[in-house]
């Protein structure tokens, strides 16, 4: 079964870097407490609680959500940053704010903010993402604290040698489920920039 990922557009691509640029995209959010793990499996149960039918669709029956790939985790902090793609259609989201987080998954692209149903949990808004430009760097393997900070820097150094206006806070993206042995793992950090 493929699963939707966000519309982008490769803008130029060096080794394991990427600049791309994104398409605005719907995406619901939900902010929650702890560490990074905690944050991510809390945010992850609510919103798919609410994409597996806790909402209320425009014909005001529930409607399932199909999930998107990826799913983030976002920190305001610029050393840390993690999200996780999943092979659905979901991008989760993550961005830190003092100790709380928060989680987003992209929404189908079928949807606009007028069609997608309605979330029943209160604590689940839905935000119209606006286009975005991103340096990305790619890499396999298990996603380690230790080692998402290693790749952010590599990233931030290259994207200074391109003369890049970073303008966002790095996102460290998965797509596939935990059950994917670590070499088989897509991942990539990405971080916001201004395009010139």
């Amino acid at each position: 079964m493929a699963i939707e990922e966000p519309n982008y557009t490769v803008l130029s691509q060096i080794d394991d870097f990427e600049l791309r640029h994104y398409d605005a995209q719907l995406v619901a959010q939900t902010w929650v407490s702890g560490d990074q793990d905690t944050a991510s499996r809390q945010g992850f149960k609510i919103l798919a609680d609410y994409i597996f039918g806790n909402n209320t669709a425009p014909s005001g029956e529930s409607s399932k959500i199909s999930m998107t790939a990826p799913v983030t985790m976002q920190s305001d902090n610029q050393n840390e940053a993690i999200s996780q793609k999943i092979a659905m259609t979901v991008p989760v989201s993550m961005q830190q704010d003092d100790d709380k987080w928060r989680v987003q998954f992209t929404m189908p692209s079928k949807y606009t903010m007028q069609t997608l149903p309605k979330p029943n949990n209160p604590d689940i808004k839905i935000v119209e993402m606006p286009a975005q430009t991103y340096g990305v760097i790619k890499f396999s393997g298990l996603a380690s604290s230790k080692k998402v900070a290693k790749k952010t820097e590599t990233l931030k150094s290259w994207m200074q040698t391109q003369k890049l206006m970073v303008i966002g806070t790095p996102e460290l993206a998965r797509y596939n489920p935990p059950w994917t042995l670590p070499f088989m793992r897509r991942n990539e950090v990405l971080i916001a920039y201004q395009p010139k």
